[in-house]
């Protein structure tokens, strides 16, 4: 990456809010997979680390998201990394199709069918013969 594209990624990434904060935990599986999640979508984030917490320094973080997600590290700046990753569609595509095949529940889509009023109140008469009686009256007409 050019000095100049890295100058236009900053200049890009100043008005952004941090997204995801690293505290005393570090760096574990859980954050890498949201942070990997959110680049996909977004491309350029911000993070922040808490400095009184966290295990190691921003830059040595940094370093080690970059290596872990295939990132570009953008700037380090006190507690906060800027990183950018390009988007790649295949490689979005596979991840959304190893979800997919997890389990028969998120294979089979639900159908979800809306009914009126009326119709519930059908078949609430085809269930209870009395419920005609508790039919709300319209009054106005």
């Amino acid at each position: 990456m050019t000095s100049k594209e890295r100058a236009a990624l900053r200049a890009k990434a100043n008005p952004l809010e941090p997204i995801i904060q690293i505290g005393k935990e570090g760096i574990s599986e859980n954050l890498i997979s949201q942070i990997d999640d959110t680049l996909d979508t977004r491309e350029l984030i911000k993070i922040r680390v808490h400095l009184e917490t966290s295990p190691e320094a921003p830059k040595e973080l940094a370093q080690k998201l970059a290596e872990a997600l295939e990132a570009d590290v953008i700037q380090v700046i006190g507690g906060v990394i800027v990183l950018y990753r390009e988007a790649d569609e295949e490689r979005i595509a596979e991840k959304r199709k190893k979800r997919g095949q997890g389990t028969e529940k998120a294979k089979a889509k639900k159908k979800v069918k809306i009914k009126g009023m009326r119709q519930r109140q059908r078949e609430a008469e085809a269930r209870n013969p009395y419920a005609k009686y508790d039919r709300p009256k319209y009054r106005g007409r």
